[in-house]
């Protein structure tokens, strides 16, 4: 089965699917990922708090876990 991360995923659980997706998410901006209260937000969430565009690291992310 292929993986495939939502917006609407908690990103502790993005991290449990592939830790990978912890250097995605720092080099696109979010610095935090480390900081336990992020585990608890969705990626959607978490972009909005940074000014980030979600769809932009959305397909980051899925294309990543597509060519692993």
């Amino acid at each position: 089965m292929d993986k495939k991360v939502t917006k609407d995923m908690l990103i502790g659980d993005m991290l449990v699917l592939d830790r990978g997706i912890g250097v995605i998410l720092m080099q696109s901006g979010m610095h935090c990922v480390g900081c336990p209260s992020s585990a608890g937000e969705t990626l959607d969430e978490a972009c909005a708090v940074h000014g980030m565009d979600c769809d932009k690291v959305l397909a980051d992310i899925n294309e990543y876990l597509a060519n692993k």
